[in-house]
């Protein structure tokens, strides 16, 4: 039987949880006999998770293995055995292969969901791996081959061609149509679902070297996300989410809150961003997937497109699964739910918010 590793930080027949506060990193510490200072790092590390509770405490390592591939490595830990299943679900959720005791080099491997298990967890367990596959892809791609300019004027370089390639080898996988910005469309029937993807989404970001840029992975069906993944390649966060499951950062559950920093795409062709009266900030980061996860784990308080000619599906599926798992909406210009279409040509203009109320005043605001 499949179990559901990710979006719980509490997984199932384990009382282990990720450490987020300096209490829980001080329990932790007198568990394994280490200086806080030691394990604080893991509060705010994305590559670094402490776990922990009553009596029990393990501080987990995300790394490279020289073989290259990614694994989970567990620093140190009390009463906690390798394959328990708070370990087997940070190094999924991480896209790793196996996990390894540091000091032994024991390791088990860190297998996906059956084929009897719901299509969204299969999905997860591959687009995390996707993401790592990513990482390796676009490294070694950096300025190599020739770079051009897409007829919407955004850059395309080789490593979009080499993200490409290394998610599609994964999410193949499952069996169901793949849409991808690197790509032109391929049908697909009504009532099937659909996965599509902006392998390296922050393209001009990459190119110049100014975080973020990212994998942003949605599964899709009858217009709706059925679950997306977002991993930021230049800071390591991970977002996650399933319709009806909830969302995570980095193993922790998020839910957007209300707040005044607003996110946007870019600013609109040579005119001035539209700011709602509520905002105190406004942030362009250019790396639209991330921007919705920021509303979604409640970093930001809203993002929308509504100053522009629109945003595509590619660029936005993977994050509106986690916002919407996460209990955010997303409301087009005339305030209905947003649906999204096997169609990475075509544009969307929308607002994303906590929930319908603030995203109404955005729209109110901005148009």
């Amino acid at each position: 039987m499949a179990e559901r590793w990710f979006l719980q930080r509490r997984p199932p027949g384990s009382g282990l949880r990720v450490a987020v506060s300096g209490a829980e990193v001080l329990a932790a510490a007198l568990t394994l006999g280490l200086p806080p200072a030691a394990l604080a790092p893991a509060v705010h590390d994305p590559r670094l998770r402490l776990l922990h509770d009553d009596g029990q405490a393990a501080l987990v390592r995300r790394q490279w293995h020289a073989d290259g591939f990614a694994e989970a490595v567990v620093l140190r830990r009390t009463g906690v055995p390798l394959d328990h299943p708070a370990v087997r679900a940070l190094a999924a959720g991480w896209g790793c292969e196996r996990a390894r005791h540091g000091s032994t080099d024991r390791w088990i491997a860190v297998p996906g969901p059956g084929s009897d298990a719901p299509l969204a967890d299969r999905f997860r367990h591959l687009a995390a791996l996707a993401a790592t596959r990513v990482e390796i892809a676009v490294a070694l791609a950096r300025d190599s081959g020739v770079d051009r300019t897409k007829e919407d004027g955004s850059p395309s370089l080789a490593a979009d061609e080499a993200a490409h390639a290394a998610a599609v080898e994964v999410l193949g996988g499952l069996g169901v149509p793949v849409l991808s910005e690197e790509r032109r469309d391929r049908p697909v029937d009504d009532g099937r679902p659909w996965i599509v993807l902006d392998p390296l989404d922050g393209t001009g970001n990459f190119a110049a070297g100014l975080p973020p840029w990212a994998f942003s992975a949605g599964l899709v069906r009858d217009g709706a996300p059925l679950a997306g993944l977002v991993a930021d390649l230049a800071s390591g966060r991970r977002w996650t989410g399933v319709r009806g499951a909830g969302a995570e950062r980095d193993g922790v559950p998020v839910a957007p809150r209300p707040g005044s920093t607003v996110v946007v795409p870019s600013g609109p062709g040579g005119g001035s961003v539209a700011v709602p009266p509520s905002a105190r900030r406004v942030r362009v980061t250019g790396c639209t997937a991330v921007d919705l996860c920021l509303v979604a784990d409640g970093a930001a308080s809203a993002w929308h497109d509504l100053d522009r000619s629109g945003t595509h599906v590619h660029d936005v599926a993977g994050g509106l699964g986690v916002l919407l798992a996460a209990g955010g909406v997303a409301l087009t210009p005339d305030g209905e739910p947003v649906r999204l279409e096997p169609d990475t040509e075509g544009l969307i203009r929308f607002v994303a918010a906590p929930d319908a109320g603030a995203a109404r005043a955005l729209i109110r605001a901005v148009t």
